[in-house]
């Protein structure tokens, strides 16, 4: 495929955000509709390690498309999404937890709806709130790893994993909060940039 700065909807980059996408699904069956806790753990983690994947295939092969833009981040948004409930569901996090997860969540994703009412022009996507995210969706994994799903008392590998498990999540949690505020000067600029925008035409 020719190298283009902005290419068709078609890519390498956006086949393999389409696939973590497709794979969500299964995720939530492992979990709920089979006693396999583990595998689907270790589906949701490699769900959230390719997260870099899709962004790194575009820039490599210059299939940087318009389509990718905006699925990379919706991706995301799913994924940690759904993740989390799931998660929690599953009585792998406590509630209060995903609940201020969620809130952030809900938050990025009616800022970036009111910025598209108002004809702001793009955000590009801070490297720090690709950090949070890879945290976080590393810990859910690892939280369904340190509980069991009838009950059972936790092995003492389980036990020490979830204090490791506790630091990432809280650490991620902390960043993504930050992030959202850091959000804060790039979204009046993008305002700014869509208004002269419109008065030019």
């Amino acid at each position: 495929m020719s190298s283009r700065a902005n290419a068709d909807w078609f890519t390498w980059a956006n086949a393999v955000t389409a696939t973590r996408l497709a794979l969500m699904p299964v995720f939530f069956w492992l979990l709920f509709d089979t006693n396999h806790r583990a595998v689907a753990a270790w589906l949701l983690a490699a769900l959230g390690a390719t997260d870099w994947v899709d962004g790194y295939l575009a820039r490599r092969l210059h299939q940087v498309s318009d389509l990718g833009k905006i699925i990379d981040p919706v991706a995301d948004r799913i994924l940690v999404i759904g993740g989390l409930l799931a998660v929690a569901a599953a009585g792998g996090v406590p509630w209060w937890f995903a609940l201020v997860v969620l809130a952030r969540e809900v938050l990025v994703s009616a800022m970036t709806l009111l910025l598209a009412a108002f004809g702001a022009a793009r955000i590009d996507v801070l490297w720090w709130g690709k950090v949070s995210t890879f945290a976080l969706m590393t810990a859910f994994p690892l939280f369904l790893l340190t509980t069991n799903s009838h009950g059972e008392p936790l092995q003492v590998w389980q036990r020490d994993v979830r204090w490791a498990c506790w630091t990432i999540a809280l650490g991620g949690l902390a960043l993504a909060w930050i992030v959202l505020v850091g959000y804060i000067g790039p979204a009046k600029r993008a305002l700014s940039l869509g208004r002269a925008a419109r008065h030019s035409r």
